[in-house]
């Protein structure tokens, strides 16, 4: 990114995602460290932005007593030392800007920086008194603001005890003093920025109204962000200068402001940690962008940002893009394939891009605990493999159809010419037919259907074979019997090896199955031991940060604080134990949710084959009487047999030819036929009358 843009516009205390900037986030894959400053306007928080983004100019600094920022911009840098990382600079407008005088406004500002933030930079100037300790009240406002469960799931002692839970997803803290001009010393004593850090926010005892409202602030700051690190800057010029500062190279400016200013970026760049949302999940820039667009939106509609809700909103919005991404690894990986292929060839590739289908789909899937949408791309997978086997299979068996008719047609064209049609014609003929059947056998990428395609040929052939054996007349009743009964097992032997090739393949699958699923599962199990890890990694940091605030208190004398204290680690505690818990259930629920969906997938694909089957047991129904039809003789108006429809020459109803097909001759036309023979005469009719009307009765019945 060249430039700083808006990410949110704030037009008349009206908040709004700016949509160019959420685009540009969407395109950004890698886990994004994201910076944000905050603080009293014209303060010089651009300053800082830039000198993290490396730039002189970048973020507009102002010169006057207008703030020159508005809403929140954003600034997408590469990461100068966390390599695969991106930098994400917010740079917030300034709070209590006298010509907004919109003091909730600011209040979600200063929200939507800590929301979006994996560091919070305060920038202030002068001092750390009370003044700027109070001009941090936002940050009493947070459990206004900012709520960790959703209100259905919550109960009223969870939302009394809410806050206690912020310092697991809160950013770290950084304070940046700037134009600081005294000496760091407390009572006599020198001390670091750190220390004086932590002396500006030790509590008061007392429960006066005013030790309270004195301690509320410093108790939210120590109570919710886990780390805290403080930097102060002297006056980088001198004050007739400050005006020019964006304009000003690094030689003019205060050798010792220079110093602090490297320390400060160089601890931001290898400090600040990835953002990360509620259980410890990694965010990108693709994520980041839906987290801002939710929790503007719920603001602008008058509710409060949830951070169980973004999360789970965002995971629904992930997920479904994960199976997409996914299965469009799946069937550009299968469409890679040139059909037909064996069924070992298919199954491997399958396996293949089903897994990285898979690992495609865990890199950017999060909180899918019941597995879920691994079902529905498990689901989605099946049917896309059962329609490319139907694919396979019916390239297979059209590739074999069309090398049975090429390796057949010089025999056809033998038997047409009458070439077998001789005594010893059969023999010649079985040598033909022999020969074929091993031609075929050795053609090479034939796929899944080439024994049953042999088989149907074979039985269509039987036919013909049989026809040649019954004209043979050197082969005796007794061989002719015997070559009957060898070409019922050649065709019996047939179907054998077709039965075993298809019991063969469906072993395959159901083998390949097995496989996958045990799989899928040990990578959704390693997915959920990995989250599992990042949330126990994240309540223990929040564990240590709570007992590290219990040891200061009793050193301190607060026994009422202390005992506050140990509630909420109890609590913490309490949450790691269920956290546990609830692993041990969601993995019984996964496997159980995975193992439904991939014993589905045989079942998708014999579903499809079955219906494939009758469609194609139709269309034979259909073929068969439309060829009974055609081949009815049709009579013409003169009464003679008319050609077959559709044949441009008529069918050849001769002797010769109805023997050689091995149909019955035709038959002499009976006496009582008047269509035909020499017309009689009336006294004829009259002589033959009576024998003709009892050879009418005989027959009567009988078709002509």
């Amino acid at each position: 990114m060249e430039s700083p843009v808006c990410l949110i516009e704030n037009i008349d205390g009206t908040l709004r995602v700016v949509q160019e900037a959420t685009e540009y986030l969407m395109r950004i894959n890698q886990p994004v460290v994201v910076v944000a400053v905050v603080g009293l306007y014209r303060t010089g928080k651009s300053y800082l932005m830039n000198k993290l983004a490396g730039k002189r100019k970048g973020f507009a600094l102002g010169a006057t007593v207008q703030s020159k920022t508005k809403g929140i911009w954003m600034w997408c840098v590469p990461h100068p030392v966390k390599e695969g990382h991106t930098l994400v600079l917010l740079d917030t407008e300034g709070l209590g800007d006298v010509e907004k005088g919109d003091q909730k406004n600011d209040a979600w500002i200063f929200s939507l920086a800590i929301l979006l933030s994996s560091t919070l930079v305060y920038n202030s100037r002068g001092t750390i008194d009370n003044q700027a300790v109070e001009n941090l009240q936002y940050v009493t406002e947070l459990t206004e603001r900012i709520k960790v469960k959703a209100p259905s799931a919550s109960s009223a002692e969870d939302d009394d005890a809410e806050d206690a839970q912020f310092v697991q997803f809160f950013p770290s803290f950084v304070w940046a003093v700037r134009d600081f001009t005294l000496l760091l010393e407390i009572d006599g004593r020198q001390v670091n920025e750190d220390q004086y850090l932590e002396h500006a926010l030790t509590l008061k005892k007392g429960r006066d109204r005013r030790t309270v409202d004195y301690n509320l602030p410093r108790e939210c700051i120590r109570n919710y962000f886990p780390t805290r690190k403080c930097f102060i800057f002297e006056t980088p010029a001198p004050p007739e200068k400050m005006a020019h500062l964006e304009s000003m190279t690094e030689s003019e400016l205060s050798p010792s402001f220079q110093a602090v200013a490297f320390d400060f970026c160089n601890y931001i760049f290898k400090e600040s940690s990835v953002k990360k949302v509620k259980g410890g999940l990694p965010v990108t820039g693709r994520m980041l962008s839906h987290l801002a667009k939710t929790y503007v939106e719920t603001i602008a509609s008058g509710g409060v940002p949830c951070l169980e809700n973004a999360v789970l909103t965002m995971a629904q919005i992930e997920n479904q893009a994960a199976v997409e991404e996914g299965l469009q690894v799946y069937q550009r990986g299968m469409q890679g394939l040139t059909f037909p292929v064996s069924m070992e060839e298919m199954s491997n590739e399958h396996r293949n891009w089903d897994s990285q289908a898979t690992k495609t789909f865990m890199s950017r899937s999060f909180k899918d605990d019941s597995g879920e949408y691994l079902k529905t791309l498990a689901d989605a997978i099946n049917k896309e493999y059962a329609s490319f086997l139907l694919k396979n299979e019916d390239m297979s068996e059209k590739v074999c159809r069309q090398l049975l008719s090429e390796l057949s047609e010089d025999m056809a064209n033998k038997l047409k010419n009458g070439f077998y049609a001789k005594p010893g014609g059969y023999e010649l003929y079985c040598s033909d037919h022999d020969n074929l059947v091993a031609e075929y056998r050795k053609r090479p990428k034939k796929g899944v259907k080439a024994e049953e395609v042999l088989e149907n040929f074979l039985k269509e052939k039987s036919v013909e074979s049989n026809s040649v054996l019954q004209a043979d007349k050197n082969i005796s009743e007794k061989e002719r019997k015997i070559h009957e009964e060898t070409q019922r097992a050649v065709v019996f032997e047939q179907k054998m090896r077709r039965e075993s090739e298809q019991r063969q393949q469906a072993e395959k699958q159901l083998e390949d199955e097995k496989i996958r699923f045990q799989e899928n599962i040990r990578a959704l199990e390693e997915k959920m031991v990995h989250e599992t890890t990042l949330a126990e990694e994240e309540m223990a940091c929040a564990l240590q940060s709570k007992l590290q605030e219990q040891e200061q208190l009793m050193s301190r004398g607060f026994q009422e604080k202390q005992a506050v204290m140990l509630e909420e680690i109890q609590k913490l505690q309490e949450e790691m134990k269920e956290a546990k818990e609830r692993q041990e259930m969601d993995r019984v629920e996964l496997i159980k949710n995975v193992t439904s969906v991939i014993s589905e997938g045989v079942n998708h694909y014999l579903e499809y084959k079955k219906i494939r089957e009758q469609r194609k047991l139709l269309a034979q129904q259909d073929q068969v009487k439309f060829n009974m039809y055609q081949s009815r003789p049709h009579f013409s108006r003169r009464g003679e047999n008319s050609n077959f429809q559709g044949s441009p020459h008529g069918p050849d109803l001769s002797k010769n030819h109805l023997k050689a097909q091995g149909g019955p001759e035709p038959r002499q036309q009976s006496q009582g036929n008047t269509n035909q023979g020499p017309k009689q005469t009336s006294s004829s009719k009259a002589a033959s009358g009576t024998e003709g009307e009892k050879n009418m009765k005989q027959k009567k019945g009988t078709s002509v």
